[in-house]
């Protein structure tokens, strides 16, 4: 295959959804890319969340490769092995009572708005369909995420939306009781709003949701896209806050770099979809299951106790250097508010320096591989800290 200049190429021949940053990316081992002229790269990205064992781990390498060996896609009219172990192990582990697989996560949060609006259908007649999700909050890009998405700047130039949806402030409890109605079927929210700035939600907010969807008979959706398998420190976040949602999407980091998402769904709605409800060609593929084997099998007490340990010695780093305001998040998914300097242009500066790193809203943000070593963390945060001076 004959050399071409991979810049120009997508420029002029990709569609301009993406601001992309100057760095080709060619290979990588762990937290460290490295680029097509050899340079190497600390991985703070984790491919926004996916790499939960970063780059080309070997058990999940050897994983997949056995099973493209095997069989890569049948599609969901037969039964596969892989994906009957991984909603095996999903249900197990969470309490839940069953799963519907997808590709993203904006897929998986199209499932639960549909799931939900079928549950109050079915009950309650066709009037009581309106959804509560959290202003600043980020579900995804279809049309029913992107509405279900609490930011107008994600809206702009997409209208008419779906209707019945209604948005209250994150952490208020007076505005989430002017928020829901009667005719509301469910509340949907992050537990900690990544998008729009690692902003954590609290227990109490978060305990009141649920207190307010059991006594109104409403859907308790939450999106763990983001900080869902092992990103917090536990296998799913709202662990960590003494609630139990009815619905849970999650996707990014199972799948260990390939695409796979879905939805735990508990006792209240797990028979709320039937056949022709709802379906997906790809969802569920067995190469992405045999990813997503290695990656839960591999989150064990002890290996979701360390990302935890990591993220706290991530944090107390972060808050001693320069230009640090403050430091959100919770495990390795960190947000760091800075005063002086523009969230961008350091994130800029730090990966001409050697460093991947994201930005959220104002802030960076910070989502390395679980499975980073202290060593490369140190590197990475050195890099950072030599930018903020």
């Amino acid at each position: 295959m004959k050399k071409i200049d991979i810049k120009k190429a997508d420029q002029e021949k990709i569609v301009g959804t993406y601001a992309r940053y100057d760095l080709v990316a060619d290979s990588g081992k762990g937290a460290v890319c490295v680029d097509e002229k050899g340079k190497e790269y600390i991985d703070f990205t984790a491919g926004i969340g996916v790499n939960s064992l970063g780059f080309c781990d070997e058990g999940w390498v050897k994983a997949v490769t056995k099973q493209l060996k095997k069989l890569q896609h049948v599609s969901n009219l037969f039964y596969t092995e892989p994906q009957a172990r991984v909603a095996e192990l999903l249900t197990a582990r969470t309490g839940l009572s069953k799963v519907f697989f997808s590709n993203s996560g904006a897929e998986a949060n199209e499932v639960a708005i549909k799931a939900a609006r079928k549950y109050s259908n079915n009950k309650y007649g066709n009037d009581i369909n309106w959804i509560t999700t959290l202003e600043n909050s980020f579900h995804g890009r279809t049309m029913a995420a992107i509405t279900a998405t609490g930011q107008e700047s994600y809206h702009k130039d997409f209208y008419p939306f779906l209707g019945n949806f209604s948005y209250c402030k994150p952490n208020d409890l007076e505005d989430l009781q002017k928020n829901v109605t009667d005719k509301t079927c469910a509340i949907m929210l992050e537990i900690i709003q990544g998008e729009g700035g690692v902003v954590n939600l609290k227990k109490e907010f978060l305990q009141e949701v649920e207190e307010l969807c059991r006594r109104k008979d409403m859907v308790f959706i939450v999106d763990e896209v983001q900080t869902g398998i092992g990103r917090t420190g536990t296998l799913f976040a709202y662990e960590q806050f003494g609630i139990k949602p009815d619905i849970v999407t999650f996707a990014k980091g199972i799948g260990g770099g390939l695409p796979i998402g879905g939805a735990l769904f508990g006792e209240k709605v797990c028979d709320v979809l039937g056949p022709g409800n709802h379906g997906t060609t790809y969802g569920g593929n067995p190469v992405a299951c045999a990813g997503a084997l290695e990656v839960l099998t591999r989150m064990d007490e002890a290996f979701l106790k360390e990302v935890a340990e990591k993220g706290e010695y991530m944090k107390k780093k972060l808050l001693s250097m320069p230009s640090v305001v403050s430091v959100s998040g919770m495990g390795l998914m960190i947000g760091v508010e800075i005063e002086g300097k523009e969230a961008k242009a350091v994130v800029a500066a730090a990966l001409e320096n050697g460093l991947m790193s994201l930005t959220a809203k104002d802030k960076i943000r910070l989502l390395p591989p679980l499975t980073i070593t202290y060593e490369e963390i140190d590197k990475g945060l050195k890099i950072l800290e030599d930018v903020l001076k």
